[in-house]
């Protein structure tokens, strides 16, 4: 059991894969649907801190020099700063609760920290983000497995 709960939560806190992917690998794994979702929104939510401060304290002296950096900050700023500016933290909110690919909490981390978010609002907007995601994420999963029975 232990081995099956870090890889899930390997996988929820990897950038690409995210809840997106630790959610439906824990039910998959057969954890109970409910415990799923709270672990994976929880893990989800708490790479929040690692990325902003981070982003606060290392991105001038060293992130803005690799080029890989800037292209995602770049990229990141494209993508949402229409919802950031147009809904403030309900549009971060909406940023990261929508399931699609490059809009999780890493996302919405940098575009949080790229916008001026104070940490607690900021994390707020992720936490209800990654739930609302886990929610669309959770349904589709249990759709998909009611489905294949």
């Amino acid at each position: 059991m232990l081995d099956k709960l870090g890889l899930v939560i390997l996988t929820t806190v990897l950038p690409i894969s995210e809840l997106r992917g630790g959610l439906p690998l824990a039910l998959s794994m057969g954890f109970d649907p409910i415990f799923a979702l709270i672990l994976t929104v929880f893990f989800n939510s708490i790479i929040f801190f690692p990325i902003f401060f981070g982003l606060k304290l290392f991105y001038e002296k060293w992130f803005s020099k690799i080029r890989l950096a800037n292209l995602i900050v770049e990229s990141t700023r494209k993508r949402g700063s229409a919802y950031i500016k147009k809904y403030g933290l309900l549009g971060l909110t909406i940023f990261i609760g929508i399931p699609l690919p490059l809009t999780g909490v890493y996302s919405g981390t940098i575009l949080a920290w790229l916008t001026g978010f104070k940490w607690k609002k900021a994390f707020l907007a992720v936490t209800l983000g990654a739930l609302i995601a886990g929610l669309i994420v959770l349904g589709i999963s249990l759709g998909v497995i009611k489905s294949l029975d």
